[in-house]
């Protein structure tokens, strides 16, 4: 931020180093490409494996399992290192901040080192499959089956808006073991993709922005899976790991609203004060001066709220209201921000060569996955 010299907690030296670190593989892997990467509906898959030999994935994953060996921290310098880059088209964050973090902390210790170590290199991407065409924020109302028959599971179903549904290699499944079990029906089965007669991967979906992003339908009629792949060794327990892991899933959403909230006032001051209008820079006028205050105010509000989500969530002590708020107000500010910021942009924040127009594009979906902000409110509202 250009206003102040306040400095994240949980930074340190080599949190620091990483993100400058990643700066640089972003720079040079990801803005060149961009054009072409938003063309075809994702990035090419070297980047995945460049990225690993870096250790730029599964940063908070064990040694032990492949991974950097380091903290949750680590997984944020990444993710804001890729905000900064203004990429929305790296799936990254789905695969080391959410996917990596189900199977450590639920998979047994044959999972974890069957499907991490690869994960950390990049040779295999991963995906989470939880919505449905009829079923997105509301978990509990899925209809895809995974059926026990002797030592597999029959997965039946189709999902939807899946990240990295194209490319992954290994998918966790979000399905019903138990049918007329409600929540206690759910089960996380992984599906590891190769020669898997019956999986199918639909159409990369055309969305309004993040257009390098690659999100897709994915549909499974009679796909056998090994009783071994359900995640943790027993099913029946897949809502509650949810939950538990989403509050993660909407920090990494409320980092990346925040990094690029930042990013948008940057370019923003950076624009208004190379161009004039009416014998002055179009900074000078007291309009723009007012709205740039009232968008770095904002920004370092998020700034220091989303810090402290940070440092609870680290120490073990990060509610779900808590997280919950962070998600919807975050992602709030950001579509508002960078509206405002489009505004004094004039006609040329409204055309995709301008990072702010793609900004702008990019935004509007934060308030939707993770868990609808509406949901989020109502979550809230529960504990009042």
């Amino acid at each position: 931020m250009p206003s102040t010299t306040y400095t994240s907690s949980w930074r340190d030296s080599d949190t620091t180093a990483l993100g400058e670190l990643a700066d640089k593989f972003f720079a040079r892997e990801l803005t060149p490409h961009r054009d072409k990467f938003e063309q075809q509906h994702y990035v090419d898959r070297d980047v995945w494996t460049k990225a690993g030999e870096l250790g730029l994935l599964c940063c908070s994953i064990p040694e032990e399992y492949g991974g950097g060996g380091g903290t949750f921290a680590h997984d944020l310098a990444v993710v804001e290192a890729q905000a900064r880059a203004l990429d929305t088209g790296f799936g990254n964050t789905v695969h080391s901040g959410i996917v990596a973090h189900y199977i450590l902390a639920y998979g047994t210790e044959e999972q974890r080192r069957r499907w991490l170590p690869g994960m950390a290199t990049g040779q295999t991407v991963t995906a989470v499959a939880m919505t449905e065409p009829g079923a997105g924020s509301d978990l509990k109302n899925i209809k895809t089956t995974a059926l026990r028959d002797g030592d597999h599971y029959v997965i039946n179903g189709a999902k939807t808006f899946i990240s990295n549904g194209s490319q992954a290699d290994l998918i966790v499944v979000v399905a019903k073991t138990d049918p007329a079990a409600g929540a206690k029906g759910v089960s996380l089965i992984v599906v590891e993709t190769a020669d898997c007669p019956g999986f199918t991967r639909g159409r990369i979906l055309d969305k309004v922005g993040q257009h390098g992003a690659d999100t897709s339908e994915l549909s499974f009629e009679d796909v056998r899976v090994p009783v071994a792949n359900v995640l943790g060794g027993e099913e029946g327990r897949g809502f509650g790991q949810l939950m538990t892991q989403l509050a993660q899933e909407r920090l990494l959403i409320g980092v990346t609203a925040v990094a690029t909230m930042e990013a948008a006032v940057a370019e923003t001051v950076s624009y208004t004060k190379s161009r004039s209008a009416f014998g002055q820079t179009i900074f000078d006028f007291q309009n723009t001066k007012f709205v740039l205050a009232e968008c770095d105010t904002v920004a370092h509000a998020a700034r220091v709220f989303i810090d402290s989500c940070i440092e609870r969530h680290m120490s073990g002590n990060l509610d779900t209201t808590t997280a919950a708020m962070a998600k919807w107000w975050l992602t709030e500010q950001q579509c508002q921000v960078i509206d405002r910021c489009v505004q004094l942009f004039g006609g040329y924040g409204y055309m995709r060569e301008y990072p702010i127009a793609r900004m702008y594009a990019d935004a509007r979906v934060q308030k939707i996955y993770g868990g609808s902000n509406e949901i989020m409110k109502d979550l809230i509202a529960r504990s009042l």
